[in-house]
C-alpha cells in the first residue's frame, strides 16, 4: 500500500504551494492561498526535490522539470497535459494551437476543460496557454499567478539567454 506524502512550500513568489506525491512520484501541486495549510506528512525524496526544483525554477535557474510525476485523469486529459509538457519555456500558445498540436482543431473548449484539471500546474506548465487574441483567459490558481509565471520566464528567458 502506498503511503501519501505532504509537503509545504512556504513564501514562492506566487504564494504557499502544497505538494503532494504518492509512489515516489508527485501527484498534485495545489496553491494553497488563504486556507489553512495541512498537516506536513513529513517530506520524502520525491518531494524534497520538487522543492529544490521549484525554488531553482523561481530563482530563473531551471526551465524544465526532472522530477517524476504522475497525474490522475482521462486518456484526453493525458495527452492535453503531455502536450503542454512540450511547449518551451518563456514560451505561449492559444488553446486553439494547442487542439491543432494533439490533431483536433475544433476542441479548444476541450482542451481548456483539460488544462483546468492540470493537477499538477507550473511542472505541467497550463500557464503558457492564452486565449486566441493573446490574452491572460482561466487559470485555476488565479490569473495573477498566471501572469506572473509568464513574466518570470520571460524575464529569465532573456537575461539567461535559455533556448
Amino acid at each position: 500500500m502506498s503511503i501519501e506524502m505532504i509537503s509545504i512550500m512556504n513564501n514562492t513568489p506566487i504564494g504557499n504551494l502544497i505538494i503532494e506525491s504518492r509512489d515516489n512520484y508527485i501527484t498534485r501541486l495545489i496553491f494553497a492561498d488563504d486556507a489553512p495549510l495541512p498537516e506536513s506528512r513529513g517530506g520524502n525524496s520525491v518531494t524534497d526535490q520538487c522543492k529544490m526544483e521549484l525554488e531553482e525554477y523561481f530563482k530563473g535557474e531551471r526551465t524544465q522539470f526532472s522530477v517524476g510525476i504522475k497525474p490522475q485523469g482521462t486518456d484526453f486529459r493525458q495527452r492535453v497535459w503531455a502536450q503542454l509538457a512540450e511547449i518551451p519555456y518563456g514560451e505561449t500558445i492559444s488553446y486553439g494551437e494547442l487542439a491543432r498540436r494533439l490533431g483536433i482543431p475544433k476542441a479548444a473548449r476541450a482542451v481548456g476543460g483539460a488544462n483546468h484539471h492540470n493537477p499538477i500546474p507550473i511542472i505541467i506548465p497550463c500557464h503558457r496557454v492564452l486565449g486566441a487574441d493573446g490574452k491572460l483567459v482561466g487559470y485555476g490558481g488565479g490569473l495573477w499567478r498566471k501572469e506572473r509565471l509568464i513574466a518570470l520566464e520571460m524575464k529569465n528567458k532573456k537575461e539567461h539567454n535559455f533556448k
